[in-house]
C-alpha cells in the first residue's frame, strides 16, 4: 500500500522491582466479588518503580531506541509524544521537556492522545503524515511512558496497571514495515471511564466507571461489530486472508479480553501476550509494541511474516495495525 513507514528500531524501559497483584494495598478496601474478579485478570505481578514517573519511563526507552538505531538525537526530524494520563504539572510542557532532556533541538515536538490504550495509532499515523508531507524528515521518534492516573493500581472491572515506556523510531525503511493503519471511535462513551481530581488531594483520585453493566455489555457488543468489521476491511483491502497473518498481537487488559478478540475475529493472540499480562500487567499505549517487541525478540515472529496489532479503548476506540517483519533483529530492542 502507497505510503507506508517503516519501524528501525523498538525499545522498552520497565522498572526493575516486580510487585504481586495480590499485595497490592487497595485490595484491602475491595468486596469479595471486587477481590474475585481481580484475581480472575491472569495478572499476577506489575513492574513499579515510586522513583520513575511516566517522563523517567518514556526517556529511558527514548534513549534505547536512538541508541539501537545509531542515531544521534539532534539528527531527529520529529518527536511524537503519546501524553500521560495524568501529567505531573499543568500549563507545563512535558515533550518539550523529553526533546531537552534528549538534545533532540531540531525535532519538530508535540503530543497526541485523548485515546487509552489506543494513542499509540495516532502517533504511527502522524509519523506517516510527517514522512509523506516533507521529503527532507528522515526519522520520527514515538515514545510514551505509561504509569496509572491514581494511586490504585486495579482498575475495577478492567486490569491492573504497571510502569512502563515505550519508544520506536519510525522512517521509511526499516525491517518491520508498516502496511496499513485503521482507526475508528465513538464518541458516546467518552466519559464511560473517569477520575474526577479538582479540589481534592490525589492520593483521593479514584477511577469511576459511569456504569458497568454499559461497559461488560453494551460496549462489548459494540466492540464485537467494530473489530470484526475492521479485521475484514483491513485484510481485503491488503489482498490478504486470515491464514495469511502469522501473528494477532493484542493489548493487555485481561485474560478474558484475549478471549473476547478471539472468539469475536476466529483467530488466536500470541502466546507473547499473556505472558506479558501476566508478568506485568496493563502497559496503557505501550501493550501492543511491547508484546511484538517481545514476538520478534524471541523469534516466535520470523522474516516474511506478517502481524495484526489489536487495540481497543473504553473511551471507545479501537485500531488495527498491519506489520511485515523481514527478519533483521535490529527491529527490537529488549529492555528492563
Amino acid at each position: 500500500m502507497p505510503g507506508t513507514i517503516a519501524v528501525r528500531t523498538m525499545a522498552s524501559f520497565l522498572p526493575q522491582r516486580s510487585v504481586a497483584v495480590a499485595e497490592l494495598p487497595e485490595l484491602a478496601y475491595l468486596g469479595p466479588a471486587e477481590r474475585e474478579l481481580c484475581a480472575g485478570l491472569g495478572i499476577d505481578r506489575v513492574r513499579t518503580d515510586l522513583e520513575l514517573d511516566a517522563f523517567d519511563l518514556a526517556a529511558g526507552a527514548a534513549t534505547r531506541a536512538l541508541g539501537a538505531a545509531g542515531l544521534d538525537p539532534a539528527r531527529i526530524g520529529a518527536l511524537v509524544v503519546v501524553e500521560s494520563r495524568a501529567p505531573a504539572t499543568l500549563m507545563s510542557s512535558a515533550e518539550t521537556r523529553l526533546q531537552a532532556y534528549l538534545g533532540a533541538d531540531r525535532a519538530l515536538t508535540f503530543a497526541v492522545g485523548g485515546l487509552g490504550c489506543v494513542s499509540t495509532t495516532p502517533a504511527l499515523l502522524v509519523a506517516r503524515g510527517l514522512l509523506a508531507a516533507d521529503p527532507d524528515l528522515t526519522d520520527v521518534l514515538v515514545v510514551h511512558g505509561s504509569t496509572p492516573a491514581t494511586p490504585r493500581r486495579y482498575r475495577h472491572p478492567v486490569t491492573v496497571s504497571g510502569d512502563g515506556g515505550m519508544a520506536v523510531v519510525v522512517s521509511r525503511d526499516g525491517p518491520l514495515r508498516v502496511r496499513d493503519v485503521l482507526q475508528e471511535t465513538d464518541g458516546r462513551y467518552w466519559d464511560l471511564f473517569r477520575v474526577d481530581y479538582r479540589d481534592r488531594p490525589s492520593a483521593r483520585w479514584t477511577e469511576q466507571c459511569r456504569d458497568p453493566r454499559e461497559y461488560s455489555f453494551q460496549l462489548a457488543l459494540e466492540s464485537r461489530n467494530r473489530l470484526r468489521a475492521m479485521y475484514r476491511s483491513l485484510l481485503d483491502r491488503n489482498g490478504l486472508t486470515p491464514t495469511d497473518v502469522a501473528r494477532h498481537v493484542s493489548h493487555n487488559l485481561s485474560a478474558g479480553a484475549f478471549r473476547f478478540v478471539e472468539e469475536t475475529l476466529g483467530v488466536t493472540v500470541a502466546p507473547t501476550c499473556r505472558d506479558n499480562l501476566r508478568d506485568l500487567g496493563h502497559l496503557g499505549a505501550n501493550d501492543v509494541l511491547l508484546n511484538l517487541a517481545t514476538e520478534i525478540g524471541t523469534g516466535r515472529l520470523r522474516g516474511g511474516e506478517r502481524a495484526v496489532l489489536i487495540s481497543s479503548s473504553p473511551v471507545a476506540a479501537w485500531s488495527m495495525v498491519l506489520v511485515e517483519f523481514d527478519g533483521d533483529p535490529v527491529a527490537a530492542v529488549a529492555g528492563d
